[in-house]
């Protein structure tokens, strides 16, 4: 198993795990909350065949990585993406984040800048900012992320089960485009990543990324399923072509938030496009 250590905690190393396979530019994807770089699976094959070179990596208390009880905001996750980048000493490379997985690759752009990167892709962004205030009415209550995090410090196994229905709108797509054996999976991969991540996640969702994004300046794609539950495209997606340079924007019709399993041929042949293009 392959480890980049990005810090420590008391005595112990912090470390990020990640796996590197096939040649080619490189292709980075983050995963989102709260799974693995393995949620992937669908993407990393059809990259593979077209002669990517792709990397995934855990996040930090998810997945093989350390379950630490430090470091849950965007300037710590986007130095971890830095510090695997560096790790690699990759260069041409491309970005791609689903879900809370955007946040790093949107945050990374802003602090580091491109020198490094060459294209960026947003699959089910929660950019601008989630937040609902005052100069950001299209945001969600702050009683809903404190109801949030209730749920997780009384439950977080319920709240999972709770979570993943909506993630993969499984009342529309159960035992269709989704089985209960990759729900399954899914679950149990939320049940084993850090009790203490689950909860610390929530407040990072809330990061104000207005003031990143403008600071990106390779082209970027945008895609976001029409019915997706867990954020809204109303709130985020759909705000975003008015707020970055260079992007190409597509909306997965009727899809919920986890398009890259339940909708991957669409989601594979829109990435590889940009990706060609």
């Amino acid at each position: 198993m392959s480890f980049v250590t990005v810090g420590t905690e008391n005595s112990s190393a912090i470390g990020v795990y990640y796996e590197d396979h096939g040649s080619g530019q490189p292709v980075i994807l983050i995963h989102g909350y709260p799974l693995n770089g393995h949620s992937w699976e669908k993407q990393e094959r059809a990259l593979l065949e077209a002669g990517y070179r792709v990397i995934t990596y855990d996040r930090r208390g998810f997945g093989r990585s350390t379950h630490t009880t430090t470091g849950y905001d965007y300037d710590t996750f986007a130095a971890d993406l830095k510090a695997l980048i560096d790790h690699l000493s990759l260069s041409d490379v491309i970005l791609v984040g689903f879900s809370m997985g955007t946040g790093e690759v949107v945050r990374y752009l802003s602090r580091y800048g491109s020198d490094r990167v060459s294209k960026a892709v947003l699959l089910g962004a929660l950019q601008p900012f989630l937040l609902k205030t005052g100069d950001n009415p299209q945001g969600v209550d702050a009683e809903v992320f404190k109801k949030i995090e209730e749920a997780i410090l009384d439950d977080r196994f319920a709240y999972f089960k709770n979570f993943l229905d909506n993630f993969y709108n499984v009342d529309v797509f159960g035992g269709k485009r989704i089985s209960k054996e990759a729900w399954q999976n899914s679950f149990n991969v939320a049940a084993s990543s850090s009790a203490y991540a689950t909860y610390a996640c929530v407040q990072a969702w809330l990061t104000d990324f207005r003031p990143d994004l403008p600071r990106i300046d390779v082209p970027v794609l945008v895609m976001h399923g029409s019915a997706d539950r867990i954020l809204p495209i109303s709130a985020t997606s759909d705000r975003l072509p008015d707020l970055l340079g260079e992007v190409e924007y597509m909306v997965v019709d009727g899809g919920p938030h986890a398009i890259n399993w339940t909708h991957a041929e669409e989601v594979n042949s829109a990435l590889l496009g940009f990706l060609r293009g």
